[in-house]
């Protein structure tokens, strides 16, 4: 058992390097965000290991120095890491009787863990669930490991953390900038900036965040058929 997961950890390693760049740099500004606001070390270890959801995590520094209520913080939990969701039910095949192993997985299926784990099939000689358990949890790793170093080095070294918390949104705003370049992706990214302005002119900047999310859930559903690229067709 061990000479297997050490052989699949060595194949999937290479593949993660490039999120363990970015989760890294990402996980540092969590750290230090954390830092800032009075958390130290034991708090960015835990919530990187135990909640684990790099943008959530972000928000759930704001929450935590604000006092929010437990009602308030599982609302915004669902509506940010709802697309975890849609992650689950496409990974239902490959994540087929993986035994013990499967919890953890589905715990671990972030946003870069599933765009490696639903593309990339493991080389003939590795065992299939000892690789996606590999690359899941080195992913994770990385995660914890970036957080901490930025924790500890908000410790050693004061800081100015101003614009800190910003790094998921640009983060996001990259992507939905990538999506607004493309004409077969630009659609989703259009509408979610409609109902973005629609909820904030409606509920104000204090509370718009909540339906902004549902709203576009529900108008990403009900539209899913028309906002579908072409050529994709039923076959696909």
């Amino acid at each position: 058992m061990r000479e297997k997961f050490l052989k699949a950890l060595k194949a999937a390693f290479p593949l993660t390097l490039p999120v363990m760049a970015g989760y890294l740099i990402l996980g540092i500004g969590f750290g230090l965000l954390l830092q800032s606001k009075g958390f130290g070390l034991l708090w960015a270890v835990v919530m990187s290991a135990g909640i684990y959801a790099g943008s959530m995590q972000f928000v759930a520094v704001d929450l935590l120095s604000s006092g929010a209520s437990l009602l308030s913080a599982a609302l915004m939990t669902l509506m940010v890491n709802a697309r975890h969701l849609f992650y689950a039910l496409a990974m239902l095949v490959r994540y087929r009787n993986m035994g013990k192993a499967k919890p953890y997985l589905v715990f671990s299926l972030t946003d870069e863990t599933f765009s490696l784990v639903s593309h990339i099939d493991p080389p003939g000689d590795v065992d299939r669930k000892s690789f996606y358990f590999a690359v899941s949890a080195l992913d994770h790793c990385y995660w914890i490991m970036g957080s901490a170093i930025g924790s500890l080095f908000g410790t050693m070294v004061p800081l100015n953390t101003r614009g800190v918390d910003f790094s998921m949104t640009a983060l996001f705003l990259v992507i939905v900038t990538g999506n607004l370049v493309k004409k077969e992706s630009r659609s989703p990214s259009v509408l979610g900036i409609a109902c973005s302005a629609l909820c904030l002119a409606v509920f104000g900047p204090d509370r718009f965040l909540i339906p902004a999310m549902a709203l576009i859930l529900a108008a990403l559903y009900l539209l899913r058929k028309r906002l579908e690229p072409e050529g994709k067709g039923e076959g696909e």
